[in-house]
């Protein structure tokens, strides 16, 4: 198995200028390749074979300016991209794809592309990874090499490649490296149903007996700040405007949502591994998002949050820790009653006259046939797992009303802001009526005592 790190870079000028012109001179070094594709394909019909991009650009100016195995890479990668695209035009010919694929594109000219250099090529110095340059650029510029930080989490044996990330005018240095699986005592009749969402990102039930939610309205309030200053910059302006301002709270906004999935993603599973559940039931409709009309906002808020890269990331760790990840469809789970004991039928067969037991009045709330009140997306969780009882050999006996009713409530960042403005709020307080002694004075109807 492989894991994937990245790493911020605080690069120095001369350290930024030679990222962005390696960067600059794989961007150039791509489009030429997929320009050499792109004609083949389009005048003959033909096909790339695995180095005809190497034999073909190993004189190019551009190949010459980057190291060997980085160039050698960029144009694999290139290539790697066409033999995509012919498995996806060959399942199109056969009828096993609808929309007819398109081959790669060009990159923006001008732009940054992803440089890659394999294990043989990096040296551990002085706890730093070296990056050589190549002859052309030493002839140029007198410099051989440059040097980025070693993780402190990571053994430089286990590292494959390490690839420069240019992301909105920022650097990433990415490590591609090994990982060996996790031993862990689980119980493969023990599973934890996922129904996820848009303010309830995670609902999660087991039949052990728990229920959690994982909270997503502050990824909401996120998203739609987010939103609301794009919309902001870009008003009155034409279209494809960018600007420094966009490019920073745009990469900000990234971060905050891959810091958010990988604290989901940690919950979830040291849940299970705490609690010795060997699976994981992860209710999911492909391509949901297509073609959701929800309104503008509500459209605004399911499609950009990205529930996919969660999923996907708690397969990952799942596989790491030896936990059974399970993607069930989740068709009329949040339409059935549980407590009822509802037939669950699969999207595309449902029986004549179906229908559910009890009701969905408002968001949130789920009444069954004898007037209970539960919440709806735990009822949810619980359908999932029960469309899954059979095959995974589930005993659901512990799943009761009152694990549908009051769920935990986690949160995935601690909020610190109100009593960081509490406590500087008292300081002025303070300040301004210049009190001597330690009596109290009362903020938000709490008493703090100041002095000075």
């Amino acid at each position: 198995m492989y894991g994937c790190q990245q790493i911020l870079l605080s690069p120095s000028q001369k350290l930024k200028a030679v990222l962005e012109f390696i960067c600059s001179e794989s961007n150039k070094l791509t489009n030429c390749a997929i320009y050499y594709g792109r004609q083949i394909w389009f005048k003959c019909h033909g096909y790339l074979g695995k180095f005809d991009l190497i034999n073909e650009y190993k004189n190019n100016p551009h190949y010459q300016v980057l190291h060997s195995q980085v160039a050698q890479q960029t144009l694999l990668t290139v290539r790697e991209s066409f033999k995509s695209f012919y498995e996806l035009d060959k399942m199109f010919r056969n009828g096993e794809l609808e929309d007819k694929p398109k081959p790669p594109k060009y990159r923006r000219k001008g732009g940054l592309a992803v440089v890659t250099y394999p294990k043989q090529a990096l040296k551990l110095i002085n706890n730093c990874i070296q990056n050589p340059l190549g002859l052309t650029v030493n002839r140029w510029f007198n410099i051989k090499n440059f040097l980025i930080p070693m993780p402190s989490n990571i053994k430089f044996e286990d590292i494959k490649e390490l690839r420069i990330l240019p992301r909105n005018r920022c650097f990433y240095a990415e490590f591609a490296y090994k990982v060996s699986p996790v031993s862990t005592t689980l119980d493969p009749k023990l599973a934890l149903g996922i129904d996820p969402g848009i303010s309830n990102w995670l609902t999660c039930v087991s039949n052990l007996g728990t229920s959690f939610i994982v909270d997503g309205k502050k990824i909401k309030s996120l998203n739609q700040w987010y939103n609301k200053i794009v919309s902001k910059l870009k008003e009155g302006k034409p279209q494809g405007f960018w600007s420094e301002r966009l490019a920073h709270i745009t990469e900000k906004r990234n971060r905050q949502m891959r810091d958010a999935i990988n604290k989901a993603t940690r919950i979830v599973v040291n849940y299970c591994i705490q609690n010795q559940i060997g699976n994981i039931v992860f209710g999911w409709n492909k391509e949901i998002k297509n073609g959701v009309n929800l309104g503008s906002q509500n459209n605004q808020s399911f499609v950009q949050i990205p529930t996919a890269k969660l999923k996907e990331r708690i397969s990952q760790l799942c596989q790491l820790y030896g936990i059974k990840f399970v993607e069930m469809e989740e068709s009329y789970t949040s339409q059935s009653s549980f407590l009822d004991g509802d037939v669950l039928p699969v999207f595309g067969n449902k029986p004549e006259g179906w229908k559910s037991s009890g009701k969905r009045v408002k968001r949130g709330l789920f009444v069954t046939a004898k007037g209970i009140k539960v919440n709806a997306d735990l009822n949810g969780s619980a359908n999932a797992l029960l469309k899954v009882k059979e095959q995974l050999n589930l005993d659901l006996v512990k799943t009761h009303r009152g694990l549908l009713t009051v769920p935990q409530r986690v949160f995935l960042w601690k909020n610190n802001c109100k009593k960081r403005r509490t406590m500087a709020l008292a300081i002025v307080l303070r300040n301004s009526l210049n009190h001597r002694d330690f009596s109290p004075v009362r903020v938000n109807n709490r008493s703090i005592y100041c002095s000075c």
